[in-house]
């Protein structure tokens, strides 16, 4: 439990401010259980009426959710920050960030890539073949993702993962999911597959000026067929 400053004269203003600062500074996880009210209370020297006060106004910051029975838990900043910038977020306004981050993003992987990340894309590559049906919407985005995220990997910046991970993230908000039916035909999905060959082998051969073309054309592609759908 995060060390509590005793101060009865303070009310419940002075008490969200000092489990505010202790959620922000990572003292509680995500998902953690606070004390029980008696325990703050107590730990505060205030009534359970006044800690009461503060916990409502945490969550009506987002900062703990409150269950019935059970008590009340920390909510993430961070993860708070990604479901806000997913809502915020259109398909048309994705592939435009995926355009800004990923030629860059491939032409590091073709420079920096171990030998493991290269094996980690031809597996990918091999399960795709194997397990996803053509034209199967679903199972095409999960190994969409997935192959996107190993060329990410492949950077060996630690920066530029979780930037991608965030991207995925985004991309599997309700936002993308509806227009999925509109954007993956199975021609394009079979288009999207045949790009991802191309360049899996560009990236292999450390073929960066390749590389880089055929991501930049890919995600072009996909941004076409975004904004013809988007017009119908």
């Amino acid at each position: 439990m995060v060390k509590l400053v005793n101060d009865p004269v303070r009310g419940s203003s002075w008490i969200t401010a000092q489990l505010r600062q202790a959620i922000q500074a990572g003292q509680y996880g995500h998902g953690e259980k606070l004390p029980a009210e008696r325990q703050l209370a107590e730990a505060f020297g205030t009534s359970r009426t006044t800690v009461r006060a503060a916990l409502d106004q945490l969550e009506a910051e987002r900062l703990v959710s409150r269950r019935i029975g059970s008590g009340t838990f920390v909510n993430s900043p961070t993860r708070l920050a990604s479901e806000d910038v997913a809502d915020q977020t259109s398909p048309l306004e994705l592939i435009e960030a995926r355009i800004a981050l990923e030629p860059y993003m491939t032409r590091l992987a073709c420079l920096n890539a171990a030998a493991r990340d290269v094996d980690r894309m031809h597996e990918l590559m091999e399960r795709q073949e194997r397990e996803c049906n053509p034209g199967d919407r679903e199972s095409f985005s999960r190994w969409d993702e997935a192959f996107h995220l190993s060329i990410a990997e492949a950077t060996r910046n630690p920066l530029l993962i979780s930037l991608y991970r965030q991207i995925n993230e985004v991309r599997a908000h309700h936002q993308w999911s509806a227009m999925k039916d509109k954007v993956l035909t199975p021609e394009r999905i079979a288009d999207y597959n045949r790009d991802h060959a191309a360049l899996f082998e560009a990236i292999r051969a450390r073929d960066v000026d390749s590389a880089v073309a055929l991501i930049t054309n890919h995600l072009h592609y996909a941004r076409r067929q975004l904004v013809g759908a988007v017009m119908d």
